[in-house]
């Protein structure tokens, strides 16, 4: 892993360098067109390894290997990826080191919200040389996604639901004819071979746009489940916890398993509706309760350890932030919670430290 002291959250190629060049190194099968590295050597990058030279490689994502086998296989060929799932099964992690691993640059990215314009898909221009000398390819401001088809990379859209779905439907003629017409020009961007497009997206937020069936089929869906067992997700936060507390200087988790383990079972009981035996049930609040807000809340106690108490992660510093996640409707969330902890808290061997914290966040 390389340092980068300097950065609060350098790029994912930026980070794994020398384990990408390891891997590039001793990376002897066949590559796609414009590609770094072979979809083999891709997915171990994603799912960790030991190579031939003995360089260990680390793990980027802890579930099924055949899930990322079938994404990896799907940017080899003609067809988009979209990454769908509940919040926080690392949809945008898996996109950003899937595109450093295929082109080293994870940064040609649309991020989707209610204002993407079309430009943000397709093109833009400079104004004041537009006005200055018309259409031209000097006044062309290029797109991300233009940027990619150039240079035959990967671009990501982050929540492509998010996006206007007139604005998302620009998308149909780059997927399909892998070419993007410049009418003020006469002219049109033809895609290079390694082109593709990875977009994520939300299977529960409301409000927002459903993409066209049109548009749907010109991708390729990988669902990404929530961690299967309590082990998988408890290493998940450790080892995403420890990569930010090294960005933030927090103590290392490493004694904080059982901490971490508390909240994970918390927030897994609660998604549920049952405990982890499967003897007690519980309500389930409104939020989401993801692998992500887990990941914050032990973060958040690392800082409280490290600042106002001896760097230790006890009950205390994440009660408040568990709090927080699970109380999203200060009425109906705050019934669940106090019912919750009242039934299974309280009464749970080894737990009174929490439950005494629990009660005086609430």
């Amino acid at each position: 892993m390389t340092d980068t002291p300097e950065l609060l959250r350098p790029h994912a190629e930026q980070v794994y360098a020398e384990e990408l060049a390891r891997l590039a190194a001793v990376d002897d099968r066949p590559r796609p067109p414009s590609w770094l590295l072979s979809p083999w050597a891709v997915v171990t990058y994603l799912m960790g390894g030991t190579l031939a030279d003995k360089t260990v490689i680390s793990p980027k994502y802890v579930g099924s290997s055949r899930l990322m086998e079938v994404a990896v296989a799907t940017l080899a060929t003609d067809r988009a990826l979209l990454l769908l799932g509940v919040p926080g099964t690392a949809k945008s992690w898996v996109s950003e080191h899937l595109a450093a691993a295929i082109s080293g640059d994870s940064t040609l990215l649309v991020q989707g919200t209610a204002g993407t314009a079309e430009e943000a898909l397709r093109y833009g221009w400079n104004y004041a040389r537009l006005l200055a000398e018309g259409p031209s390819e000097a006044a062309l401001v290029p797109s991300p996604v233009m940027v990619a088809m150039r240079t035959g990379a990967i671009a990501r859209i982050e929540e492509v639901t998010r996006v206007p779905a007139d604005v998302a439907d620009g998308l149909i003629t780059v997927l399909s004819e892998k070419t993007l017409p410049v009418p003020e020009l006469g002219t049109e961007i033809q895609a290079r071979r390694g082109f593709n497009v990875i977009a994520t997206a939300n299977d529960r937020d409301r409000g927002v746009n459903d993409m066209s069936s049109a548009l749907r089929r010109r991708f390729n869906t990988v669902v990404l489940p929530l961690p299967a067992t309590v082990r998988e997700e408890v290493e998940i936060v450790t080892r995403r916890v420890a990569d930010l507390g090294k960005a933030l200087d927090l103590p290392a988790p490493g004694d904080a398993v059982d901490e971490i383990r508390r909240v994970v079972t918390i927030f897994r009981e609660l998604r549920s509706g049952s405990t982890d035996d499967g003897r007690t049930a519980v309500k389930v609040p409104s939020g989401t309760l993801s692998t992500a807000e887990a990941i914050s809340v032990v973060t958040g106690g690392l800082a409280l350890a490290a600042h106002f108490g001896d760097g230790r992660l006890r009950a205390g510093d994440v009660a408040a932030g568990i709090v927080g996640s699970v109380v999203k409707d200060p009425v109906a969330d705050r019934a669940v919670w106090n019912e919750y902890l009242e039934t299974v808290v309280r009464h749970r061997d080894g737990w009174k430290d929490f439950y005494r914290a629990a009660r005086d966040a609430g």
